[in-house]
């Protein structure tokens, strides 16, 4: 098979375009928040700018190194040790909000492991399966060996916690193992073991039971714990075919909480509309269809699965976002990928993608 002479240019312009988006959306959420708490309308836009230059020279950095050598137990297994280990070690560090999540270095730097979760799982699981395509149907030596460091993962993220990265972290590990060949009767085995968790998590934890119920009933307590909901929904209807505007959206204006993070995108449709939310969405099909192809045409079982790992993370999480901002989901506390405000999400996306766009490389 003939070898690229550059990257796949149709998903490195997606990816510039959806950071730019990003960036521009970021300041228009985040500019009359950021007047109040600071002073000036830009600290969290120059945070992020900050960041996402960080992540576009990771992006070229790997974009540049062959995707091989990390196909290799020396890299694989001391990345899953210094995952695990960090993930340990922030539980050392005083929580916020009753969670343990970030390493804070003073007032302006943070760091939150969990988001290393998902590519170290990927990298783990395209390493084992590629040589045992054709056992999955021994789960004692394939399913259980390879589920074991995610499923440590997944739980060290549940207990800091953050069921939302869980879940994204989860939703990846079960497609690769459907892509590799596991049987379906596998995965409806995981789903009953797993469901005993999930519904204790869900509803006997009492501050998710009250997610749930919120989510069936935003009206019952528009003030109070259905303000947040209702809320978004509003900037997204408000926002109609056309939108209200750049930087014209009224639900930010210390309505709408966390504008800027986790309900980005009810600010992009009140301001952009319709149009703007379609053309975010068609940004993402495109990434999905550059990704998944990266993954169909690839003849390296490694890179079939770390191409299909690293596209199909970056969609789950922009579907569990996108639902909860339009209540087909109780709220998780999931980002936007590319555009929330968030430096550790974007850099270790953008890292992400300078992997995949490698792999493009070496296919027609």
């Amino acid at each position: 098979m003939a070898k690229r002479v550059g990257v796949d240019k149709w998903l490195f312009g997606t990816v510039l375009l959806l950071v730019l988006f990003g960036l521009v959306t970021v300041f228009s959420a985040s500019a009359v928040m950021a007047k109040e708490q600071y002073g000036s309308p830009y600290p969290y836009m120059l945070k992020q700018a900050m960041w996402a230059g960080l992540g576009l020279l990771a992006l070229v950095a790997l974009m540049r190194i062959d995707y091989r050598r990390y196909n290799n137990p020396k890299v694989v297994f001391p990345l899953v040790a210094c995952t695990v280990l960090l993930l340990v070690a922030v539980f050392a560090v005083p929580g916020s909000h009753h969670t343990h999540r970030w390493f804070r270095f003073g007032g302006f730097f943070t760091f939150q492991p969990s988001e290393l979760a998902t590519p170290v799982v990927i990298l783990f699981l395209a390493y084992f399966l590629q040589a045992r395509l054709h056992k999955m149907e021994d789960y004692k030596g394939t399913i259980l060996r390879a589920v074991a460091p995610p499923l440590l993962l997944i739980a060290l993220i549940l207990k800091e916690p953050d069921l939302g990265t869980a879940l994204v972290c989860a939703g990846v590990v079960l497609f690769m193992l459907y892509l590799a060949g596991m049987q379906m009767r596998y995965i409806g085995i995981a789903g009953l073991l797993a469901s005993p968790v999930l519904v204790y998590m869900l509803w006997f934890v009492p501050w998710r039971r009250a997610r749930i119920e919120v989510f069936l009933h935003p009206e019952a307590d528009p003030r109070g714990a259905g303000f947040h909901i209702l809320q978004s929904l509003i900037a997204v209807g408000t926002g109609g075919f056309r939108g209200l505007g750049l930087m014209e959206g009224r639900q930010k204006l210390f309505y709408l909480p966390e504008p800027h993070t986790d309900f980005i995108f009810a600010n992009v449709c009140e301001e952009l509309g319709l149009i703007g939310a379609l053309a975010l969405i068609a940004l993402f099909v495109a990434l999905a269809y550059r990704g998944m192809r990266a993954a169909y045409l690839s003849t390296d079982p490694f890179a079939r699965f770390m191409a299909f790992g690293i596209t199909s993370a970056v969609l789950i999480q922009a579907f569990f976002n996108m639902s909860v901002v339009v209540a087909l989901l109780p709220t998780k506390g999931i980002t936007l990928p590319f555009i929330s405000f968030g430096g550790t999400s974007l850099f270790v996306t953008l890292a992400s993608m300078g992997v995949l766009l490698n792999i493009t490389r070496d296919i027609d």
